[in-house]
């Protein structure tokens, strides 16, 4: 889980737009991350799982 340091880094707008860290909303993750979700991947499973993510739902075929 990332600090409050670095996650009040990251919301800083950057320098460059290179530069810009995109963190889940929930734990602060920045690798694995679903823009589309706004969610690390960990958490997007978690959620999904739980059905708290309308339109997502686990693949069984």
């Amino acid at each position: 889980m990332a600090t409050a340091a670095q996650i009040a880094k990251s919301k800083k707008r950057p320098k460059f737009s290179t530069r810009l860290v995109r963190r889940c909303w929930r734990c602060g993750r920045k690798r694995g991350y679903l823009r589309e979700f706004e969610l690390c991947r960990i958490c997007f499973r978690e959620l999904a799982n739980k059905g708290d993510i309308p339109g997502i739902q686990k693949a069984s075929w």
